[in-house]
């Protein structure tokens, strides 16, 4: 005995058809729309992100400069500033600003330091002790990282709405069946009791 065969018709909902419902042209167009608006966005704002970040990286670079501050005191054994991967320990350090005056602050320094040890530290626009600015390698992984992150949320996100959109579109479509049978039952004399 031959199976059944079931011929598959491609975009149906594209294609004129007496069964064809306008509301299955409407989800058609929104499903399209979702993928279009998707990747139009996604680009959009993962581009728009990266310049993000290669701009603050470049006015980072632009404010900090480096300058050469003296260590008020012994660093002895104390604790890592941060995490296992930064040895470094906080410790308070003195330093002339291009203006003449002299700054106090507290900066990761190398562990077991003497008091009066040279120690280089980047500073702000404003003479305050701030991170060294990224390399052009982080900045250009940041830039991508960011750069793919909005894409894939701006995609996301509009596909998410498109896709509660159908779910709609679906749920008065069953809600039209229902009432289309409910009628032909009533005309009919087939309305269970």
């Amino acid at each position: 005995m031959a199976a059944a065969q079931c011929t598959r018709i491609r975009l149906w909902r594209w294609r004129r058809s007496p069964l064809r419902r306008r509301s299955d042209l409407v989800e058609a167009w929104v499903v399209l729309a979702g993928w279009a608006f998707a990747l139009v966005g996604g680009l959009i704002a993962g581009l728009y992100a990266v310049g993000a970040v290669e701009r603050a990286a470049d006015e980072q670079r632009e404010r900090s400069r480096q300058v050469t501050a003296v260590l008020m005191e012994d660093t002895g054994d104390r604790a890592p500033a941060r995490a296992a991967s930064d040895y470094r320990v906080w410790a308070k350090v003195s330093w002339t600003g291009p203006d003449g005056a002299t700054h106090t602050d507290d900066a990761r320094v190398p562990p077991k330091t003497e008091a009066g040890t040279e120690i280089t530290v980047w500073t702000d626009g404003r003479g305050q002790i701030t991170a060294e600015p990224l390399t052009t390698a982080e900045t250009q992984l940041h830039a991508v990282s960011g750069g793919i992150l909005a894409a894939l949320c701006t995609g996301g996100t509009v596909l998410g709405t498109a896709w509660l959109l159908r779910l709609w579109l679906q749920h008065r479509q069953l809600e039209q069946w229902a009432l289309e049978w409910e009628r032909i039952d009533t005309t009919n004399g087939w309305k269970p009791t």
